[in-house]
């Protein structure tokens, strides 16, 4: 059930493009995490009004949710690897990213009519 879910300040580039970037990052993310990408969801909100440090310029703010436990390894490996790809694809600079990295138990998330 790993989740990836990016909402920016940005305006959304072209839903061609949009889609390209959910497919890179799902694989990304099934492969840092090891599992299946065929539980893999992301989602992408653009043109939502945020600041970061008191400024509006562009910024970006990422969660990345996972049944079971990210380690600090891990996770500092996907903070650089899905701030390069955010930073390469939506123009917003790692030092305006935030990533919020949350473990979930499987009885709190819920799929197919039951839980996890």
């Amino acid at each position: 059930m790993p989740l990836i879910k990016v909402q920016t300040s940005k305006a959304s580039p072209e839903k061609s493009a949009v889609e390209g970037m959910l497919k890179t990052l799902s694989a990304k993310l099934a492969q840092h995490l090891g599992k299946p990408e065929s539980y893999v969801m992301t989602a992408f909100e653009s043109d939502i009004p945020m600041t970061f440090g008191g400024t509006s310029d562009p910024v970006c703010y990422v969660e990345i949710k996972s049944i079971g436990t990210m380690n600090p390894g891990q996770t500092k490996a996907m903070s650089k690897d899905f701030c390069q790809e955010i930073e390469n694809q939506l123009g917003v600079s790692a030092n305006r990213t935030y990533i919020e990295f949350a473990d979930a138990k499987g009885s709190m998330w819920g799929w197919n009519s039951s839980t996890f």
